[in-house]
């Protein structure tokens, strides 16, 4: 997920963080996961003020250098 940097600080981010997390959790998904870049710190702030707890990295994404999970259920 991306939100513009001219629309940073309107909560948007956070509703799309929760609105996924209720469509996986509507789908039966155990846990959220989710990578990032260690550049996006906004974005690693709010996943772990969100739940998310950093894992071990769950795919060789090229980008991403921080990995996520948080239990849905």
């Amino acid at each position: 997920m991306w939100v513009a940097e001219a629309a940073r600080g309107l909560g948007i981010g956070r509703r799309l963080l929760k609105q996924l997390e209720s469509l996986a959790r509507d789908h039966g998904a155990p846990a959220a996961r989710l990578d990032t870049n260690r550049a996006l710190t906004e974005a690693i702030t709010m996943y772990r003020s969100s739940g998310y707890a950093e894992v071990q990295a769950f795919n060789d994404e090229p980008f991403a250098h921080r990995w996520f999970q948080k239990p849905l259920l």
